[in-house]
């Protein structure tokens, strides 16, 4: 139990005790002490004047004489100030809450609680390569999960492959078109890059096309449309028409935006690989066989980039293989009037009375969608390991799709719908603007992995204290040192937020990063190194703590707190913010106060206590954002 946790209890049986009256935890309010004032904890006395009729003083000499008297192993002092309760907690609490924990490894992770957690993340596209966008999901989803394992959950780290769909067809056909054969091994090209060149050259080819066709209809051509779509293209030029009359700039670019969708869907590009699309679903073998092979090259390069960058999962979902059991459904879902047909063939859900859209859920051609094989997934991931919680890491771009597949997941009446979590992220920007993968200006998730360890072999070798190190320790170091400083820069900030990701920011040996957290960590372990932890411990006396010796102590106590508080939030930048405080309260102390040189042999022993359980917590908040720290930098 948290110290926070313990003053709650005994503030709520002193109150009842005092004025025989049912108290909460949500009566009152407990803060730390602000540093103006003496003290550790304040109670705030406020809320409890009306039911307690009496003053917040008043309220406050009453409680404070109670708990030092009933618990005088906790407290120690107390005093009011203007209506909150300053409570001292006793040096005797933290002295043997550090000799009880400091060398526990496993200091603040619960026991097993029998619950089962999913945890879906990665779920990339086999038609090209990962990138910054990618890397900021499979951190933020690996580290989610590692903190639910720290809560006591069984996790399965999952992924679904979407190694199906129009995106697949459009790296196909380039490759047909422009490839002359062009395998990884004879360009020498990682697989998932070559097949991504040719998605930007399909993309291409469909922009030079469709602004062919733009500039038809801006001249009023629109002979190389019919039905449906010159049906629309009509409605959207009269209203252009009448909006250019009103000069409403907003609507107009929505308007040219539709104009612009219309003429990709209708270049002859698009056509074949929509073709491809339903050539492949219905099985013909040349068909198959390119997508095997493509996708084949696509597999070899992801299993690269996730060893590197050191994520794993414990069950990889395709696509291809769950869309059926998604279209099984929509049929089902047809024949209980969850869903309705349109004219045109394709099945549809109405969810305006919920104040949402109606949502396609199967093409006109029988082909599937995205929430198709969605569908399928969620039944078969229940089906599969009876999970207690369904955790899908997706940006927040999706998040309309994510209200959607609940919802139609509860209209089906599927046993875990009302335990699916969208866990949405913002996106990932660079200082120079957006990404965008159909002009090929994403930033490759390798490009960026090398990027970051030769920046970190550069500032490494500025500082010049590695002289000593063999050439396989000084590669692995920059390894931690690179990948560290990613993954902390992409984690420190809470998933709902856009980030911008500056390279050189996040490799800062100063400032709020991983090279500052791991740099203090290989700081420690040199100090244990020369002033070793005897083994015989004897128990350390209650002397008078010093204020950083006891802020050190306090925040250490705080960590089983912050892996709770960052699984009810899955928000992994309570963890990064939680080290970075624990490294640079550790620094402030070590600054005023000496180990090797301590006053007494107790406040020696006392620091490396201190130290050691420091080291320790580092350690294990980092392993939760997936970064290892070194021994020594």
């Amino acid at each position: 139990m948290s110290i926070v946790s313990s003053i709650q209890k005994n503030v709520t049986a002193g109150l009842s005790a005092l004025y025989n009256q049912s108290i909460t935890e949500k009566d009152f309010q407990i803060n730390q002490t602000k540093p103006e004032f003496e003290g550790d904890y304040t109670i705030v006395m406020f809320a409890l004047v009306k039911s307690l009729k009496q003053s917040p003083d008043s309220i406050g000499n009453q409680l404070g004489g109670y708990l030092i008297k009933t618990y005088p192993e906790l407290f120690s002092n107390f005093n009011i100030i203007k209506g909150f309760l300053n409570l001292s907690v006793t040096n005797t609490f933290w002295t043997n809450l550090l000799q009880k924990n400091y060398a526990n490894a496993g200091y603040g992770r619960k026991e097993k609680n029998g619950k089962k957690v999913m945890v879906e993340y990665a779920s990339p596209n086999t038609n090209k390569p990962l990138h910054l966008g990618h890397l900021r999901n499979i951190f933020l989803g690996w580290s989610v999960a590692e903190i639910y394992k720290a809560n006591g959950y069984e996790v399965i780290k999952t992924c679904i492959v979407n190694d199906r769909g129009i995106h697949i067809c459009k790296s196909m056909i380039a490759w047909q078109k422009y490839a002359n054969g062009a395998t990884p091994q004879s360009t020498g090209i990682k697989g998932d890059h070559l097949v991504g060149d040719y998605y930007v050259r399909f993309e291409n080819d469909l922009k030079a096309e469709s602004q062919v066709l733009i500039n038809k209809i801006n001249l009023g051509d629109l002979c190389d449309f019919s039905g449906v779509a010159l049906e629309k293209l009509d409605k959207l030029l009269i209203a252009l028409t009448k909006l250019d009359e009103i000069k409403d700039e907003e609507k107009i670019a929505k308007l040219h935006d539709e104009i612009k969708e219309i003429a990709r869907n209708n270049t002859s590009v698009m056509a074949e690989a929509k073709q491809m699309l339903l050539d492949w679903e219905e099985g013909k073998p040349a068909v198959i066989d390119l997508w095997k092979k493509m996708n084949g090259w696509v597999y070899e390069g992801f299993d690269i980039t996730y060893k590197r960058i050191g994520t794993d999962f414990d069950k990889i979902y395709y696509e291809s293989k769950t869309y059926l059991l998604g279209k099984y459904i929509v049929q089902q879902g047809l024949d209980k009037t969850v869903f309705f047909k349109k004219e045109d063939g394709s099945i549809w859900i109405d969810l305006t009375a919920d104040g949402l859209d109606e949502k396609l859920v199967q093409r006109k051609d029988g082909t599937s969608v995205y929430i198709t094989q969605d569908i399928g997934l969620a039944l078969q991931k229940y089906e599969e390991y009876k999970i207690d919680s369904s955790i899908y890491v997706i940006g927040n771009e999706q998040n309309y799709h994510m209200k959607v597949l609940q919802l139609i997941c509860k209209k089906l009446g599927m046993a875990n719908a009302d335990n699916i979590f969208h866990l949405s992220y913002g996106m990932v920007e660079l200082t120079t603007g957006k990404m965008k993968s159909r002009e090929g200006t994403v930033v490759d998730a390798d490009d960026i992995v090398d990027e970051m360890i030769a920046t970190s072999q550069m500032h490494t070798e500025e500082l010049g204290k590695v002289k000593d190190f063999t050439v396989e320790e000084l590669k692995d170091l920059y390894d931690t040192i690179g990948l560290g400083a990613m993954k902390f820069y992409l984690l420190r900030v809470d998933p709902k937020k856009t980030m911008v990701f500056n390279a050189e920011e996040s490799i800062d040996f100063h400032g709020f990063t991983g090279p500052f957290v791991q740099y203090t960590h290989a700081r420690i372990k040199s100090i244990l190194r020369k002033e070793p932890l005897a083994n015989n411990q004897q128990a350390l006396t209650s002397s008078n703590l010093l204020k950083l010796e006891k802020e050190l102590i306090v925040i250490l106590e705080q960590y089983p707190e912050a892996i709770e508080q960052a699984a009810i939030e899955h928000n992994p930048s309570i963890i990064a913010m939680y080290v970075f405080n624990l490294a640079k309260t550790f620094n402030s102390f070590y600054t005023e106060h000496s180990i090797a040189n301590a006053e007494t042999g107790n406040k020696k022993q006392l620091r490396l206590q201190l130290a050691v359980m420091t080291a320790n917590t580092l350690n294990s908040g980092m392993e939760l954002l997936g970064t290892r720290v070194p021994e020594r930098m």
